[in-house]
């Protein structure tokens, strides 16, 4: 179905118009050199760690880590930008495109909050639509942002599979709103894709301009504490993004891990932990339907639940030391989203709705 959007699109005409004359930061590591002394960049001759080279500055974008990325999403390494977790990828998004007071941003709910949160603290709009009953994209979406009247938004957020509902929309549909947007920048958020991979759109980026695609290494490959996620867009949108970035977005033993983790034998480890969650969420969800919950399909590491008494739900988990998470959402205030999680911890759970 892929088709290249009606009329070429110029993410420059999108961005803040004080970044297309902006220079960006040159930071020591940006400039580079060669040399066998390097007194450039103010750092510590000392190194105090048993981390090698940890008392230098990183690489902005350290090359082993995009390469590795490049090669696992299989996108050229041009379109990849390492960041701290997708969350900075978020705000990178809208401090490169939004004009604060005067632009905005779509997303469609209930979905992640960090798309609304991060527009807020930058002073741009949110045209928060709902989604439908069974939790996909509203059909005549653009329309509807015609009628909230603030606007065409600069940027529209799809999260997919959608956190917490942990629903897919087709990748037909993702398209389909991809080109129902021509003239704004569409991020799909896929922090859970590695459960679902068919749904990926990350081969449609040669296809359309102004998509991006959001990942994170915190989910599926096991290392949410070290704060490593990546934004996968073309040429023209990379370019923008990289005049607002940080000097040193990914810290030395980030990108250490990170490398590791997306070698050939990190993948395989990856692939069998997911497929081990996998198994330990359909023996979940069996168990909270079997208690009368309506439990939505788990297309992510998590399912939510709905109860008829979610507050006698909620007691059971509390009084047995068992921290899952609830929303103030007015169309999830009887629902709990449960993480996947080990075998035995499974079984304490399965236990308490029995």
């Amino acid at each position: 179905m892929s088709q290249t959007l009606a009329a070429p699109f110029d993410p420059k005409t999108l961005a803040r118009p004080e970044l297309l004359t902006l220079t960006p930061y040159q930071s020591a590591r940006r400039i580079g050199g060669r040399g066998d002394i390097w007194i450039n960049a103010n750092e510590s001759p000392f190194n105090n760690s048993e981390l090698d080279k940890v008392n230098r500055y990183p690489e902005c974008q350290p090359p082993a880590l995009i390469n590795a990325y490049s090669d696992y999403a299989g996108v050229k390494a041009s379109n990849v930008i390492a960041s701290r977790g997708a969350d900075e990828a978020i705000e990178l998004l809208i401090r490169t495109f939004c004009i604060p007071g005067v632009d905005s941003i779509a997303c469609f709910g209930p979905t992640y909050g960090m798309y609304s949160i991060s527009a807020a603290t930058f002073n741009v709009a949110v045209t928060v639509l709902s989604l439908t009953d069974d939790y996909q994209l509203p059909d005549a979406w653009p329309s509807l942002i015609k009628k909230a009247q603030i606007g065409n938004p600069k940027i529209v957020f799809i999260c997919n599979p959608n956190n917490p509902t942990g629903t897919v929309i087709a990748k037909d549909k993702i398209e389909q709103a991809i080109q129902a947007a021509p003239n704004a920048i569409v991020v799909v958020d896929e922090a859970y894709i590695e459960f679902c991979p068919d749904y990926s759109v990350a081969d449609l980026l040669g296809a359309y301009p102004n998509l991006v695609v959001l990942r994170t290494l915190s989910k599926a490959f096991a290392l949410a504490g070290a704060r490593c996620g990546f934004m996968l867009a073309n040429d023209d949108i990379i370019d923008l993004v990289m005049r607002v970035i940080a000097p040193y977005p990914v810290p030395l033993p980030v990108s250490d891990l990170a490398v590791k983790a997306l070698s050939p034998a990190g993948i395989d480890t990856m692939r069998t932990q997911v497929a081990s969650l996998i198994e330990q969420g359909k023996r979940l969800s069996t168990a909270l339907t079997a208690y009368g919950a309506n439990v939505l399909p788990a297309n992510g590491n998590y399912v939510l639940a709905k109860f008829d008494d979610v507050n006698a739900a909620a007691k059971r988990l509390s009084d047995s030391g068992v921290v899952a998470r609830a929303y103030k959402d007015p169309r999830l205030a009887d629902a709990i989203r449960f993480s996947f999680t080990s075998a035995k911890e499974t079984d304490v759970i399965i236990q308490l709705f029995r």
